[in-house]
C-alpha cells in the first residue's frame, strides 16, 4: 500500500470527519428518534414550485442558457432579487455587491482561504458552527474566543495572535439563532463586535443562514446593516454577510450567497473561477424563479411548523429534564443547546442513548475550537413531529437522570 501521509499537504492533518454528517446516517434507522441533524424537514420543501420552475426552463428557449457555462458572479436576476431582500433587512447594496456560491459552506471555505495564512488567528464564539471550523481548519489557523458582550481588550487578542506567529484576521459569528446554541446576539453585542473589529482592523464574517427563521421576538439589525448605517456605504464596511437558500427553500440545489463590498467580491470571483467556474446555472435560475413567486409564503409555512416543534421541545424539556440541566430558549432557527451536570459527558451519553433509549443528538464538544464543552449537547427540532419530540425528550430525560445516579 502506498503511504500517502508524507505526500499530502500539511493542511490535510487539520481535516476531520464531521460528527454531524456521521450522525445523519442514524436518520435512516426507523428505531431511532433523531434530534441530531440540523436539516430542514423535506416534507416542507416547495417541490411543486420547483417542478413548475424546471418544467418552464426546459420548455422554453431559456434552457440553452440554463445548461451552459455562466458568469462566476452568479445569475443576475437572482442577484437582483437578493438586492431587494437585503434592503428589507437594512442592507443597502447593488448587484455588484452580491456573489453566488455553491451553498454558504463554500462561502466559508473561500473566506478562510482569502484571509487566513498558516498561524493566523480567527475569532470564533465558544461554541461555534462546526462547519465553519472545518472550512477554516484547512488553512491552518489558531482560534481565539469571541464573546460579543465580553470585556476583553483588543490588545490581548493581538498579543495572543503574535505569540502564535500570526495576526488576527477576522471574527466569525452567527448572530441570529446560531448553530449550535439557537441564541441571538443582541444589538449591544453586535455593536461591540464591530468596535472590536475596528480596533483590530480585521474583517467580520456574519453567517446569516438562519436569519429568516424568526418565530417570535423583535428582529435585530444584521451587523452589516449596522455598519452601513455607521459608515454610509457598503463600500466602506468590513462586514461580509453570508446567506443561503438551504434552510428556506431547498438545500439540495446548493445555492448560497455573499454580500460585501466590491473589493472582497472581486477576490471571491477570482477564487470561484479557479475552483468551480460558477455555481449551477440551472439551479440558480430555478431558485430565482421560486424565490420570486413564493419565498415569503414558504418562510411563513416553515416558520409555523418549526415554531410549534420548538415550543413542544421546550415544554418537554421543562417536563422531563432533571434538576441541574439547563437549556437555551431560542426565538428562531432549528436548535436548542443543553448544558448537562458537569459530571456527565455528551459523547458517552450519546453512545448509551443509541444503545438503550434510541435517541440521537450531537455531543457539544464538536462545536468548540478547543474541544471543551464535554457536558453539552445540541438538539434539533426541525425534523421531528410533536409526538416524537415528547417521546424522545422523555427518554433523554430518563437517560440523563440514570447517568447522574451512576456518576454519583
Amino acid at each position: 500500500m502506498l503511504d500517502w501521509d508524507h505526500i499530502f499537504a500539511t493542511r490535510s492533518t487539520r481535516m476531520r470527519a464531521s460528527e454531524i454528517r456521521e450522525l445523519l446516517k442514524l436518520l435512516e434507522r426507523p428505531d431511532i428518534i433523531s434530534f441530531a441533524g440540523g436539516i430542514p424537514d423535506p416534507a416542507l420543501f416547495p417541490d411543486a414550485a420547483f417542478k413548475d420552475a424546471y418544467a418552464e426552463i426546459f420548455s422554453s428557449a431559456q434552457v440553452n442558457a440554463a445548461l451552459q457555462y455562466s458568469v462566476s458572479e452568479g445569475y443576475k436576476p437572482l442577484r437582483e432579487w437578493l438586492v431587494g431582500q437585503m434592503k428589507k433587512i437594512g442592507i443597502e447594496c447593488t448587484v455588484d455587491n452580491v456573489f453566488i456560491t455553491s451553498g454558504s459552506q463554500q462561502a466559508l471555505d473561500y473566506l478562510g482561504k482569502l484571509f487566513l495564512s498558516p498561524k493566523d488567528t480567527a475569532l470564533v464564539t465558544w461554541p461555534t458552527y462546526l462547519g465553519a471550523l472545518q472550512a477554516f481548519n484547512a488553512y491552518e489557523p489558531y482560534y481565539d474566543q469571541l464573546n460579543p458582550n465580553g470585556n476583553r481588550t483588543p490588545d490581548t487578542y493581538r498579543e495572543q495572535a503574535a505569540k502564535n506567529g500570526g495576526a488576527v484576521k477576522f471574527a466569525y459569528l452567527s448572530a441570529d439563532f446560531a448553530n449550535p446554541t439557537g441564541e441571538t446576539v443582541d444589538r449591544q453585542g453586535r455593536e461591540k463586535v464591530l468596535d472590536l473589529a475596528e480596533e483590530l482592523d480585521i474583517a467580520v464574517i456574519e453567517d446569516g443562514a438562519y436569519q429568516s427563521l424568526r418565530y417570535n421576538g423583535e428582529p435585530v439589525s444584521p451587523l452589516l446593516a449596522i455598519e452601513i448605517a455607521r459608515k454610509g456605504s457598503i463600500e466602506n464596511t468590513r462586514t461580509i454577510y453570508s446567506g443561503s437558500f438551504s434552510k428556506t427553500l431547498a438545500p439540495g440545489l446548493r445555492v448560497g450567497f455573499v454580500v460585501a463590498n466590491m473589493s472582497v467580491i472581486r477576490k471571491l470571483v477570482l477564487m470561484k473561477q479557479a475552483a468551480d467556474l460558477h455555481s449551477s446555472t440551472i439551479n440558480q435560475i430555478a431558485i430565482a424563479t421560486v424565490a420570486e413567486r413564493i419565498f415569503d409564503d414558504q418562510v411563513a409555512k416553515i416558520g409555523a411548523a418549526y415554531s410549534a416543534r420548538r415550543d413542544a421541545m421546550l415544554a418537554a424539556l421543562e417536563k422531563y429534564m432533571p434538576a441541574g440541566t439547563s437549556w437555551t430558549k431560542p426565538e428562531g432557527g432549528m436548535f436548542i443547546w443543553v448544558t448537562l451536570p458537569k459530571s456527565l459527558d455528551g459523547a458517552q451519553l450519546l453512545a448509551r442513548s443509541i444503545e438503550t433509549e434510541k435517541v440521537a443528538f450531537v455531543p457539544g464538544q464538536a462545536f468548540f475550537a478547543d474541544r471543551s464543552g464535554e457536558n453539552t449537547l445540541r438538539l434539533s427540532f426541525s425534523c421531528a413531529n410533536e409526538q416524537m419530540i415528547e417521546e424522545g425528550i422523555q427518554r433523554l430525560g430518563r437517560l440523563i437522570r440514570n447517568a447522574e445516579v451512576k456518576a454519583a
